[in-house]
This record gives C-alpha cells, sequence and structure tokens, in this order.
C-alpha cells in the first residue's frame, strides 16, 4: 500500500475508511477507524497531504521548471 494509484484504488488520497475497507478485503480482518488510526501510529505514519494544484495552471510550464530545475 505505498502510495495511491488513482486506476488501482479509485482515489488519490487516503482516509481510515478507505483503509478500513482494503484491510478488510485484503487480509479478511476488521478494524474499526479509529484502531485503523491507532495502527498507522504505531507503524510512524503521519499525515502527509499534497499541495492543491490551482485550476489555471499550465502543464507545460510545470513541466518546462521540473527540466531546468536542478535535482537534489
Amino acid at each position: 500500500m505505498v502510495g495511491t494509484n488513482r486506476n488501482r484504488d479509485g482515489m488519490v488520497r487516503w482516509c481510515h475508511v478507505d483503509l478500513k475497507r482494503v484491510i478488510e478485503e485484503r487480509f479478511g480482518v476488521s478494524y474499526h477507524e479509529r484502531h485503523v488510526s491507532t495502527l498507522l501510529k504505531r507503524l510512524d505514519f503521519s499525515h502527509v497531504s499534497t499541495r492543491p494544484h490551482h485550476p489555471g495552471q499550465d502543464p507545460s510550464v510545470m513541466d518546462a521548471f521540473k527540466k531546468t530545475s536542478r535535482q537534489s
């Protein structure tokens, strides 16, 4: 479950209810949503969110910037 694939998972962001469903489907174990949160904390996962994209952004400008920006 590393990363999210919109085609495979049908979502771009995981919520506890989504993780609960996937755990049940894949492993046959049913947890309460609050316990999923507890498990994630024990596994040292943190809440990370991507920055939103402005609807007026030009993808070609972003690609050009990526090609010329310094790699770290």
